[in-house]
């Protein structure tokens, strides 16, 4: 698995050092992520090399980058771990607390006259409550990234840094909630139990199957849209990319024939929503064969890995295994999004030098490009539930903010979150 290793290097500041030290990368077989000056001074630079290396990575790198005459390598950065020391969210007062009037209103006495309204109107809550604006992002800890079921508390950094990307890009409180149970009826309850303080429920990171049971009984409980992230968001930004590949190759998506390789969570999403947006033909592949059953309930057909390379016009990839696709697989023409992260199914440049169309991995083709609209239009129209119509807005809507060659924009763009939460409101409002 390949993970951030972040080099400290420093070079003589003359021309061609810091190419020498790239040179022994390269050299390496590694590719460079992210390089930045740290600081500058005396003659010298030191600078900040961000590499992905898995484990069976040479390490004799740092070595050969020592004994270069014009650099020295220093050590490794703690970048990463520095960036999530004392956790990356807060809880902060949305008013100032600054005079004792303002105290005796937001708490005793003032707040009794607020807690009898709600209690007479239980609709004023919206009102007088950050419910409308609260997500519980919740895990047992089953499903971590493509590390697996590693237990909730080591799967909270994930859940912290979905309650951040809520707050930034869509202005959301997440609230990170823990779960130590792995029955899904259990973990019904427990959440049934606690959805009160939360206007929405987003399911992060529950295995499959089980976390087809455990949305499914939610959606039926609670009267608040609840969202497993892992198959539905992940299916709309995956739309979003196959309308624009299909738009540039001048071809109709409903009717090329779909591969889906990996039918757990993410890739039954993705067949389930794309049969919804009308696609006729999608193949699925999967070791389990109660998988196999699930996507024939969809409307899609059972296929091994081999006769999905062999067929299909688009290629979709979910397992979680480096390197499956083999490069000699890819034909001509063909799109591939080998989604599975941190280590793509085939890397996309090797995709593309082997003729693919299109091809791109889960790092630009993220589910960050819809959850924070889906769940930021759904409370602003108050829905009682996620519905395809919502989830092929977003997907359109993520495919028409599209600008170049790419096939999904910028998560960093807020002003795509405030487009994606718009036209999921009115996909909502509209029934």
């Amino acid at each position: 698995m390949k993970i951030p290793e972040i080099l400290i290097v420093e070079t003589v500041h003359q021309p061609g050092s810091l190419a020498k030290v790239l040179q022994v990368i390269a050299e390496a077989g590694l590719t460079i992520e992210h390089l930045t000056a740290v600081r500058r001074g005396q003659g010298r630079t030191v600078w900040e090399i961000t590499l992905e290396m898995d484990e069976e990575a040479d390490r004799s790198l740092y070595d050969r980058i020592g004994q270069l005459p014009t650099a020295r390598f220093i050590g490794k950065s703690d970048r990463v771990f520095n960036r999530h020391r004392g956790g990356k969210i807060r809880t902060v007062a949305s008013l100032p607390i600054n005079t004792r009037q303002v105290l005796r209103d937001v708490y005793t006495p003032g707040v009794a006259r607020v807690c009898l309204a709600i209690q007479q109107d239980a609709s004023l809550a919206h009102e007088y409550t950050s419910i409308d604006h609260t997500v519980a992002v919740i895990t047992n800890g089953t499903a971590i990234l493509g590390l697996g079921n590693i237990g909730p508390l080591a799967g909270l950094p994930v859940m912290e840094g979905k309650a951040a990307l809520f707050a930034d890009l869509a202005g959301l409180s997440g609230v990170p909630l823990l779960i130590e149970e792995t029955r899904p009826e259990k973990v019904v309850e427990l959440i049934a139990a606690i959805h009160l303080s939360f206007g929405a429920i987003q399911l992060e990171d529950f295995a499959a199957p089980e976390c087809f049971e455990i949305e499914a009984r939610l959606q039926e409980r609670l009267e608040k849209p609840v969202l497993h992230d892992d198959q539905h968001g992940t299916a709309v930004v995956a739309l979003a990319a196959l309308i624009n590949a299909a738009r540039r190759a001048g071809t109709s998506l409903p009717q090329s024939t779909i591969g889906q390789i990996g039918l757990g969570a993410a890739g039954t999403g993705i067949v389930r929503l794309l049969r919804a947006y009308g696609v006729n033909r999608v193949l699925g592949a999967d070791r389990d064969p109660r998988a196999i059953e699930r996507i024939r309930a969809l409307g899609g057909e059972g296929a091994t890995l081999e006769s999905i390379m062999q067929t299909a016009d688009v290629v979709l990839a979910t397992t979680g295994v480096k390197g499956l696709i083999r490069p000699e697989w890819v034909r001509p023409g063909q799109v591939i999004l080998a989604l599975s992260n941190p280590d793509p199914e085939i890397e996309p440049m090797v995709a593309r030098e082997r003729g693919a169309a299109f091809a791109a991995d889960g790092k630009g083709i993220n589910n960050v490009l819809a959850f924070p609209g889906l769940f930021k239009g759904a409370l602003s129209a108050r829905a009682t539930r996620f519905t395809d119509a919502m989830l092929m807005a977003a997907a359109q809507t993520i495919a028409d903010l599209v600008q170049g060659d790419e096939l999904v924009p910028d998560p960093l763009d807020k002003a795509v979150h405030e487009h994606v939460a718009t036209a999921v409101r009115n996909a909502s409002l509209q029934g």
